[in-house]
């Protein structure tokens, strides 16, 4: 008798034991963090991230959860953003700058992140041992952005073939080196002013300074201040009746004239396809890192109007969006 309570006993306290996390919630969906340096949860780029799974067939909700966390700028707030994905345990980050990538490896050795918009040589930088085989727990995609600043410069000459000066916008807390637009500048006959922009707070001023150098047409170096703050640099940009060229679709919808750089959708894609082999079972070290270039053209015919710029049909017909 005694034996056949101990035997009930010992099953009851098996059945309201803890069990492991795995067989507590066998329908436990993989959870995707996506660490966010400064726009809002409500810029499309979030609807870009989405779109990239559900393009591989993830349902979100269903078969996929993606943890969206923003610092809006504060960048103070990344690291105890990214300890709070590691901490939610969540499957795989995504890192979509270089600020936040390297933020998140700081924060977990251990669990897998996908770099996205790395614009530089992630080995040069030291962020990964190897393209074929990096021995951490970052891979990814990388789109050596800052090279595209002198192609930028070329498309200005083409649509303003008498321009002599060019203002560059810079963001050095993202950079800590000015772009390397000089040489490049020399070879087209512009001189090429740099110019300092911190935060929205310098916007205004930066193209006063712009047009006090007599500059013709401003670009946008890479930044997530300058896409995130798109729709107040568009207006700033006509107010001070200055062709801006810039990076992203995204700035030339919000009023800026051309913008020549990755297509984000695509890259987008291809960080989704890395984020599928590693929920399904693939580490780091056998993904490679990729350089995708996929290059997209857009011109907002209507900021053209407004300036008084006729766009060449030569640089019209390579145009993948036009905005009208």
């Amino acid at each position: 008798m005694k034996r056949h309570w101990v035997a009930l006993m010992f099953i009851a306290a098996f059945l309201v034991a803890p069990l492991p996390v795995a067989a507590e919630r066998p329908d436990r969906l993989p959870i995707v963090g996506v660490l966010i340096t400064h726009v809002p949860l409500t810029d499309p780029f979030t609807e870009i991230v989405r779109s990239s799974f559900r393009v591989l067939g993830y349902e979100e909700g269903r078969s996929i959860h993606l943890e969206f966390v923003t610092a809006l700028g504060q960048l103070d707030r990344l690291p105890a953003l990214a300890t709070q994905l590691v901490d939610a345990r969540v499957d795989v980050i995504i890192a979509p700058n270089e600020m936040s990538a390297r933020v998140a490896q700081q924060a977990t050795a251990t669990m897998p992140i996908v770099m996205v918009a790395w614009g530089k040589d992630p080995v040069a930088s030291g962020l990964v041992n190897s393209y074929s085989r990096p021995s951490g727990n970052i891979t990814g995609v990388y789109s050596m952005e800052a090279d595209l600043d002198a192609k930028r410069l070329e498309l200005i000459k083409e649509v303003f073939p008498r321009i002599s000066r060019v203002a560059v916008f810079w963001d050095p807390t993202f950079s800590p080196q000015p772009p390397d637009t000089q040489r490049a500048g020399r070879t087209l006959g512009l001189r090429v002013e740099q110019i300092e922009v911190r935060g929205p707070a310098d916007v205004k001023a930066a193209f006063k300074m712009a047009n006090e150098k007599r500059a013709g047409a401003v670009l946008l170096a890479q930044s997530p201040v300058f896409y995130g703050n798109r729709d107040q640099i568009a207006a700033a940009a006509l107010e001070a009746r200055m062709p801006t060229i810039v990076a992203y679709g995204e700035q030339v919808r919000a009023g800026l004239l051309i913008s020549y750089g990755n297509n984000i959708d695509a890259i987008y894609q291809r960080a989704a396809h890395y984020v599928d082999r590693l929920l399904k079972g693939s580490t780091t070290s056998e993904l490679p890192v990729e350089r995708v270039a996929t290059f997209k053209l857009a011109i907002n015919q209507r900021t053209a109007k407004v300036l008084g710029i006729t766009i060449p049909q030569s640089v019209m017909v390579r145009a993948d969006e036009v905005v009208r």
